[in-house]
């Protein structure tokens, strides 16, 4: 299916606006393929910050029984179809969820877009995973096919684009230019509004969106992490990583009342026991990092010694650390090479949930 066959998508977000805007202002940087010429602020308006997310890559699952094929594979429910405009479904809609191993633990995290559809035509979806493992999660999908009518293939047509408003009030109101909407695919992402809106495209992603620029991927990574998003797998180790510690429930991941899916068993049992011990909390590292950064893996200690978890992965001074949530409060810091000591704050993002 062609880029030109899909259309704009604006499913309602999900999250209020509590939480705080953080993103840097960078300069505008001139498009490549004449696309600067759509760039700059609309109406008068702050700039859409565009980041093209070339370490995501796209796959689709298409067929008649695409839908309970991947419901038993899938964390979560499926989203539903767009509004519908006459005979067709004319909006793409959104949803997040993990592939998980038999053993409950995280394999592929993956945003999914359910393709507008006409009555006469079967379901078709496009999965967002990181690139790395587009080829582990496409014989994934192969091998729990069996005889499904189900077609699984890349999609490299298509690039993914993540757009961040200018302040939190835009974040509702992003849309394609006049005569683009069956050219790409526009809809909120589904983890958190402070994530902005997905795209996805076969043109420059600024040139597609009033008063678009193009980002510095940096600025957008570091944003994530500040907000206690991961993405990926350096975020989320494919077998290692277990999906309600690294708070796939708030990021409106998983549905506790579907049907079975592979390593639900784990995952529904901590649920209802109602204890969850540690968590992927966003971190700041205070004073100066090695040279080649933090490294995955190395231990976060309090005050007296302790561990309190692990560092998981980072942008410069700020990432991830799963971390015992008792601990969080305390001083806490990282050793280095050389008996060195890099000192850790823990924050509590704002559009979590008030109860744990």
């Amino acid at each position: 299916m062609a880029a030109a066959a899909l259309l704009r998508g604006a499913a309602p977000g999900r999250g209020g606006l509590s939480w705080r805007w953080r993103l840097l202002t960078v300069p505008r940087h001139r498009l490549a393929h004449g696309s600067s010429r759509h760039g700059g602020d609309a109406e008068g308006g702050a700039a859409w910050a565009c980041f093209p997310l070339g370490e995501r890559a796209l796959v689709r699952v298409r067929g008649p029984e695409s839908a309970p094929f991947l419901l038993g594979l899938l964390t979560n429910e499926l989203p539903l179809p767009g509004p519908a405009d006459g005979a067709a479904s004319t909006r793409a809609s959104a949803g997040y969820a993990h592939f998980l191993n038999v053993q409950g633990r995280t394999l592929y995290d993956v945003i999914l877009y359910r393709v507008p559809e006409r009555p006469d035509q079967a379901p078709a979806f496009l999965l967002e995973c990181d690139s790395s493992v587009l080829g582990a999660l496409q014989k994934h999908l192969v091998l729990h096919k069996i005889r499904r009518k189900v077609t699984v293939e890349r999609c490299p047509e298509l690039c993914v684009w993540a757009l961040l408003p200018p302040s939190p009030e835009e974040a509702g109101r992003a849309a394609l230019l006049p005569g683009q909407e069956s050219a790409a695919i526009l809809t909120p992402d589904p983890r958190t509004a402070c994530m902005g809106w997905r795209l996805l495209a076969q043109d420059e992603g600024p040139a597609l969106v009033p008063g678009g620029r193009l980002g510095d991927l940096q600025d957008y990574h570091r944003h994530r992490y500040r907000q206690g998003v991961p993405e990926g797998v350096h975020d989320l180790p494919p077998g290692v990583a277990l999906p309600l510690e690294s708070n796939l429930a708030f990021m409106n991941g998983v549905s506790f009342t579907k049907g079975c899916y592979i390593g639900q068993e784990l995952t529904a049992r901590t649920h209802h026991m109602g204890v969850i011990r540690k968590r992927l909390f966003p971190v700041q590292l205070l004073g100066p990092l090695p040279v080649g950064g933090i490294a995955p893996g190395t231990t976060v200690l309090t005050e007296s010694g302790q561990a309190a978890g692990k560092y998981r992965a980072g942008q410069g001074d700020v990432g991830l650390a799963l971390l015992q949530s008792e601990k969080i409060k305390g001083p806490l810091h990282i050793r280095t090479a050389g008996s060195g000591r890099v000192a850790l704050t823990v924050s509590v993002p704002d559009w979590w949930p008030t109860t744990k």
